[in-house]
């Protein structure tokens, strides 16, 4: 269970956060939803250790995030913008980062985690430079399994994607879910938040203000309560 229990983040007089709380069980999408300076990023960003908190704690398996890298081994990070080195192929690129996280793969196997996150094999030995963003995103995520990673955290992961890659992002998630791979994703993606997320939470200030289970609420309701919230 990823969780943040009464979460609080200042910056002098500012809250960034203010008495958080939620959580994400295994197989789960729960998307944060808010306006920038809602405090999504800084609550990836403490989950992920580069923040410490001004009060409360974000646990993993009930085990702080923060100064611990045994638990932050089991959490993947894919990023608006996923940095990735471009001279490298998608293949040399997943070799690389897996095997800084300690992992060691045959190729076949790479090329397995490639697959499983639907990048054409015609890409796989080209440089990352001649990929599209979607195609950075799959392999962002390819890393992510080879890491098996237990939780992955995304940050407006399907921003600036066309319709089909963002789509394609999305089917690739609930695949993640179905496998038990809890997901925390932060967006402004109103329609992408109800097709992909489980649950939906909607920040204002720095806190959760309205929760939602995306089975009983559809895109023109959560906009609409969305509008009325910031």
């Amino acid at each position: 269970m990823l969780q943040a229990i009464n979460l609080s983040m200042c910056y002098g007089d500012k809250h960034a956060l203010k008495d958080l709380n939620f959580s994400v069980a295994p197989g789960e999408i729960f998307c944060l939803l808010g306006q920038n300076g809602a405090g999504k990023t800084t609550t990836i960003n403490i989950f992920l250790g580069l923040l410490k908190p001004t009060s409360g704690t974000a646990t993993i398996n009930n085990s702080s995030s923060l100064n611990n890298s045994n638990v932050r081994k089991k959490i993947a990070y894919i990023p608006e913008i996923v940095q990735l080195y471009r001279n490298l192929t998608g293949l040399e690129n997943l070799n690389f980062f897996s095997q800084l996280a300690g992992f060691k793969y045959s190729e076949k196997e790479l090329i397995t985690f490639l697959n499983t996150v639907g990048l054409q094999e015609e890409a796989h030995r080209k440089k990352l430079a001649t990929y599209s963003k979607g195609m950075r995103q799959k392999v962002g995520i390819a890393i992510a399994l080879s890491k098996n990673a237990k939780y992955i955290l995304m940050d407006e992961p399907t921003s600036g994607l066309d319709p089909k890659a963002s789509f394609d992002f999305t089917e690739i998630c609930k695949k993640l879910a179905k496998n038990g791979v809890g997901i925390l994703m932060a967006t402004h993606d109103i329609f992408n938040a109800v097709n992909v997320g489980s649950r939906i939470g909607i920040m204002k200030q720095g806190t959760i203000v309205h929760t939602a289970e995306t089975s009983t609420i559809n895109a023109q309701q959560l906009q609409e309560l969305y509008i009325k919230t910031i």
